[in-house]
């Protein structure tokens, strides 16, 4: 078939994202969008792959996309008339500690705000589910009914059949060959002829990263993706089995064993299992090895040496898969982001283009991945906040070796809990402090944010150090005692923590200070000072909050998380006027943080600041000599200073400031003191899951200034209407744990809300969580808190802030 001259998108490449994100586009208006396929519809990873399609996800985004896709898939052939292979078996997980148990009760309440029941099992209660599994060993496990298998090729050709009937152009064997931008507008190229469009998305599998560097020419990045090679088999057929389905007239439910990390599940009237091998392998990472140019339905050789570890350990737990020979054996490309998750929404860098790519279980994230990037092209944001899989989460210290190491690391640990106190050991120190010495011979335990290293916590000799510490969901490790003194030394005295790579931004140019009030959703402040500053969304909920230093009438310093680098850049740089000057700063200065009632004292002889100034004011003066910057703010909620100096000078200035005194401190214990202030977390407390107004921000909105800020109108409806729901502190029973994020909150059985960070504040010897909960719930109301399954009795306070209220320790 020809391809149309004009869309308004090009979505390149045919597996079940592509076309997830095409029947979505069509079935909401958008008519005149165009898919292009290299070869036929299904021909890369979504080819071979299992179909297996569970609800489970520790990350709350990533499960919303898959409640959604499997929600649709249980109705898609109906609608559009095309015969789908889908099997709702349910599924078990089992679990061979206490520690996954808990896991699985974080997932359950997770589930259960969505409205999916998930269950626990005892191992009886296994056995009941799948009758041929020994289960001797085990702790537990969790039942999904919903979870099951579908068949990958019809679900996407099912997919595509709504795509045309609801409008979608569907081009076959039409590789895209290169873009092009002229005029504002791409024009994609094939060898059928040339499509001008206004969007253009990069869903090319595995191929995503070849297709990237089309890109690279108009602002693009290396793609993060590694390529792995999967393996799964599947046995001859086993009476047992199909004597089993013939009794009770359906499959077997799956079984994962998450601990040995394999999945098995029934196949007509056999097996098959899928490992995720620690001794796993990439593919097309070597010059003699590289990718060609069409992979399409083909697969790698066999490699079933490989996996011989788990296929013994899999027929120790269900005999019966060692009773037939092997059938056949899958080994074929998938395509692996370095954390795992995949890739969906803008292009990092690059105006109007689009990513959606790096899929491990595209199948059961499909169509979900359709939903949320059609929201992402139609309205420039989605329904549910989607920061766990959006492309700027990796910025530039992801390089191929990066991506690699992480790669390996992630595919060999796919089914390893997410302990909230374990750092990943892969493709470490890519980008460091200037003290980063001077903090390990001090002890520190280091924390990577977005490529840098930070102290987490210090230890001490003997302390507990190894990596299998950290195993445990509990918040009493080896760091906690540590952590303690560390809070008391900023309580008590002063406490300095390095904070390199905050994301640092200069705007300036005539009208830069409109151009920001245009953005932002209250006001600015006066030249000499700071303050923060909220950008809302076109709903009025919360996109970014970022630190606003005031130079001169219209120069800014701009200051935000690590991690937001490159998707706040892309925020204030989307549609910067002409001769505004926008410069991203953050390795052009590092900062450190000296705090505690002490800390005037520490600071004056050492420099020539003038330290009577008040709260939020900044200056530029010298400290140990050099050239500084000293902004009178604290995260920590004591007397203190951000310290802001070039990295050449930093050495020095820390040197001089810990000579002063200073007790070093690190992000634990900062992360205690500034939850006892109530001060809140990017992308856990502030995302777009949650208005303003709901988070309680609304002294930072001006709903009466002239400025049409985005949301401002969503804003001004709530306001007169009133949130239905708020953020507040509770202080909760202290248990081991502290709750994680998207614990349910209960008030007289009745779930009323969520946590969204929570923390133990040692000034005032308290848990302490931050729940986003219904507003009708009053202070001083008693509620419980859902903790890895146990409720624990909380308490919402007065006031979000539960240490130095009033402030007068930090205006001090």
């Amino acid at each position: 078939m020809s391809v149309p001259s004009v869309a308004r998108v090009v979505i390149i490449g045919g597996g079940v994202v592509g076309v997830s994100a095409l029947y979505h586009l069509a079935k909401a208006g958008w008519t005149d969008c165009v898919l292009l396929e290299k070869n036929e519809l299904t021909a890369g990873s979504t080819w071979h792959a299992a179909g297996n399609c569970p609800n489970f996800s520790t990350s709350y985004g990533v499960m919303n996309m898959q409640r959604y896709g499997l929600a649709l898939y249980r109705d898609l052939a109906a609608e559009v008339d095309y015969p789908i292979n889908y099997h709702v078996t349910g599924a078990i997980r089992l679990a061979h500690s206490h520690e996954r148990m808990m896991e699985f009760e974080r997932v359950r309440g997770m589930a259960a705000h969505m409205g999916l029941t998930m269950d626990m099992c005892t191992p009886d209660e296994l056995q009941a589910h799948f009758p041929f599994m020994e289960t001797h060993d085990l702790e537990g496990g969790l039942w999904d009914p919903l979870d099951g298998d579908i068949d990958p090729s019809q679900v996407t050709q099912a997919l595509a059949k709504g795509a045309r009937a609801a409008g979608g152009t569907i081009a076959r064997f039409t590789p895209a060959t290169g873009v092009s931008r002229e005029n504002g507008e791409w024009v994609v190229h094939t060898e059928k002829g040339d499509i001008r469009c206004e969007y253009v998305v990069n869903a090319a599998g595995y191929y995503a990263a070849r297709v990237g560097e089309w890109f690279l020419p108009h602002g693009g990045r290396r793609v993060p993706l590694t390529v792995m090679s999967h393996q799964y088999f599947l046995t001859e057929g086993i009476p047992e089995v199909a004597a089993w389905s013939k009794e009770h007239g359906r499959k077997l439910p799956m079984v994962r064993d998450v601990d040995s990390s394999y999945y098995l599940r029934q196949d007509t009237h056999s097996l098959n299992l899928g490992p995720y091998e620690r001794n796993c392998q990439a593919a097309w990472i070597t010059a003699d090895d590289q990718m060609p140019e069409d992979f399409s339905f083909q697969l790698y050789p066999d490699d079933l040496d490989r996996l011989e570890w788990y296929i013994m350990d899999a027929m120790e737990r269900v005999p019966l898969l060692g009773s037939q020979g092997v059938q056949r054996n899958i080994n074929g490309p998938i395509p692996y982001a370095p954390d795992g998750l995949p890739m969906i929404g803008p292009m990092p860098g690059v105006p109007n283009a689009f990513e959606a790519h790096s899929f491990t279980f595209g199948i059961a994230q499909g169509g979900g991945a359709g939903k949320v990037l059609s929201e992402w092209i139609m309205h420039g944001q989605t329904e549910w906040d989607m920061w766990a899989v959006d492309p700027r989460r990796y910025t530039d210290h992801a390089d191929a070796s990066f991506s690699l190491g992480k790669a390996l690391e992630t595919y060999g640990n796919e089914y390893a809990m997410q302990f909230p106190h374990h750092e990943w050991p892969a493709e470490r120190n890519r980008k460091l402090s200037p003290n980063h010495e001077r903090l390990l011979a001090d002890g520190a335990q280091m924390g990577a944010y977005n490529g840098w290293e930070r102290a987490n916590w210090f230890a001490k000799p003997g302390d507990d150090t190894s990596e299998a510490a950290t195993h445990t969901w509990d918040r009493n490790g080896p760091w906690e005692p540590r952590v303690r003194e560390e809070v008391q030394a900023v309580r008590d005295g002063a406490g300095v923590i390095d904070l390199c790579g905050f994301s640092r931004y200069g705007l300036s140019g005539e009208g830069a200070a409109e151009f920001l009030r245009g953005l932002v959703a209250g006001g600015l402040p006066k030249v000499g000072r700071m303050n923060l500053i909220y950008l809302p969304d076109s709903r009025g909920r919360v996109l970014t909050e970022m630190s606003c230093i005031r130079h001169g009438d219209d120069d800014f310093t701009l200051m935000t998380a690590a991690v937001a680098q490159w998707h706040d850049f892309e925020i204030l740089s989307r549609n910067l006027p002409e001769g505004l000057t926008l410069t991203d700063r953050t390795a052009d200065v590092t900062s450190m943080l000296v705090t505690g009632p002490n800390a005037r004292d520490l600071l004056a002889p050492i420099t020539d600041a003038d330290l009577s100034l008040g709260w939020l004011t900044h200056q530029n003066a010298t400290v140990a000599g050099k050239p500084a910057l000293l902004a009178r703010v604290s995260f920590a909620g004591e007397l203190g200073w951000e310290v802001h100096v070039s990295p050449e000078d930093a050495r020095e200035v820390y040197a001089a400031i810990r000579d002063a005194g200073a007790v070093p401190f690190g992000m634990y214990a900062l992360n205690s003191m500034r939850i006892e202030k109530g001060y809140l977390t990017w992308k856990g407390d502030l995302s777009t899951d949650y208005s303003l107004l709901e988070t309680g921000l609304g002294r930072f909105v001006r709903l009466d200034k002239p400025q049409d800020f985005p949301g401002k109108a969503a804003l001004q409806a709530e306001a007169a209407k009133g949130p239905s729901k708020r953020l507040v502190t509770l202080i909760v029973e202290p248990g081991k744990q502290d709750a994680p994020y998207m614990a349910a909150v209960f008030a007289d059985g009745a779930r009323v809300g969520e946590v969204t960070s929570a923390a133990y504040g040692y000034r005032v010897d308290a848990a302490i969580a931050l729940a986003m909960l219904d507003a009708a719930v009053a202070p001083g109301a008693s509620v419980e808190v859902e903790v890895y399954g146990q409720r624990l009795k909380a308490t919402v306070q007065e006031s979000s802030c539960l240490w130095d209220a009033d402030n007068t320790r930090i205006r001090a």
